[in-house]
C-alpha cells in the first residue's frame, strides 16, 4: 500500500502549530464549566429543567471559539432554550483539548463527572479525532493506511467502554456521540485516504452506538467538505465560531424530534407521579 508521507508531514506541521500545549485558547484541564440559562414563563405553564453533560476533546472545550464559552455548547443550549416545555438549561462542560476515547473513559470514571452523569437527561461527547491524529504522529515517518486498523479497534473497544460506564451511572439518558471530520480537505482535496479514514472512524462509532439504547449518532464531516464557506479557525484545524455553530445545529437537529421530547415525557410523568 503507497504511503502519503508528505501530505501527512504538511498535516503534522498544521497539528504542531494548533493541538501543542503553548496556546492562547481557554484550557479546560477538564474542570467543569457550567452554562446555564433560564427562559422566563407564565406562571401557569410549568417548565422542566434540562441537564446536559458535554465530554470529549477539543470540540467541547471550544478550541478556535473566539467568546471562549465552549465551542458548540453555547450555541446548542440556545436552541434547546427554545424548546416549548424547557426552562432552565444547564450544562456542564468537560471537554479537554487532545482527549483521546482512553482518557475520556478515565475522565468519565471521576467522582466528579459521574455525579454528572448520573443527574444528566442527556450525555453529548465528541471524540475520535485525537485517535487518528495519534497514528499519524506515532507512523508519520512511513505512514501507511494499514497503522490505523490497530487504533481502530482500540477506539471500538474504548468507546464501547465509556458507553457502559455511562449507562452504569444513568440508565436513562440520551446519548449523543458527534462524528469526526476531515479538517485537510480544502487543502488535499485529492487525498481518499484521509476522508477514508474518517469514513470509517465514524462508522465504527456508528455501530458502537447500536448496542444501547436511547442513543444518536450526529455526522458532522458534511459541514465541512459540501461547502466552500471557511469554517475553520485561523489554525486550520478546529472550527471557527460559524464552523460551531453549524456543529450545534446538526446536534439540535438529530436531537429534538425524539430525544426531547422523551425526556420531557419523562419529567411530566415523574412529577404527576410524585404528585406535584
Amino acid at each position: 500500500m503507497r504511503p502519503f508521507t508528505l501530505i501527512i508531514s504538511i498535516i503534522t506541521l498544521l497539528l504542531l502549530s494548533s493541538c501543542g500545549n503553548n496556546t492562547s485558547f481557554q484550557k479546560n484541564n477538564g474542570k467543569e464549566t457550567v452554562l446555564a440559562m433560564k427562559q422566563e414563563v407564565p406562571e401557569s405553564f410549568v417548565s422542566e429543567e434540562l441537564n446536559v453533560v458535554a465530554a470529549g476533546d477539543s470540540l467541547t472545550q471550544g478550541v478556535g471559539d473566539s467568546t471562549g464559552t465552549g465551542g458548540y455548547v453555547p450555541y446548542l443550549q440556545k436552541l434547546f432554550q427554545q424548546e416549548q416545555g424547557i426552562g432552565t438549561v444547564t450544562i456542564n462542560n468537560y471537554g479537554v483539548k487532545g482527549n483521546r476515547t482512553d482518557q475520556l473513559l478515565k475522565k468519565i470514571k471521576s467522582a466528579e463527572v459521574k455525579q454528572s452523569i448520573s443527574d444528566a437527561d442527556m450525555v453529548i461527547l465528541t471524540i475520535g479525532g485525537n485517535d487518528i491524529m495519534k497514528v499519524v504522529r506515532d507512523h508519520i515517518s512511513n505512514l501507511q493506511l494499514d497503522d490505523f486498523t490497530p487504533q481502530m479497534k482500540t477506539f471500538e473497544t474504548n468507546l464501547y467502554n465509556v458507553l457502559r460506564e455511562i449507562r452504569k451511572d444513568n440508565q436513562q439518558a440520551a446519548i449523543v456521540l458527534v462524528g469526526v471530520y476531515n479538517p485537510f480537505t480544502k487543502w488535499f482535496a485529492d487525498v481518499d485516504e484521509m476522508n477514508d479514514i474518517v469514513t470509517e472512524w465514524n462508522r465504527t462509532g456508528e455501530n458502537i452506538l447500536t448496542l444501547y439504547d436511547n442513543t444518536y449518532f450526529v455526522p458532522i464531516e458534511q459541514i465541512f467538505s459540501d461547502t466552500t464557506e471557511n469554517l475553520l479557525y485561523t489554525d486550520y484545524f478546529h472550527p471557527n465560531d460559524k464552523g460551531y455553530k453549524l456543529i450545534a445545529d446538526e446536534i439540535y437537529t438529530k436531537v429534538k424530534e425524539n430525544a426531547i421530547g422523551e425526556i420531557l415525557a419523562t419529567k411530566r410523568m415523574n412529577r404527576e407521579d410524585r404528585g406535584e
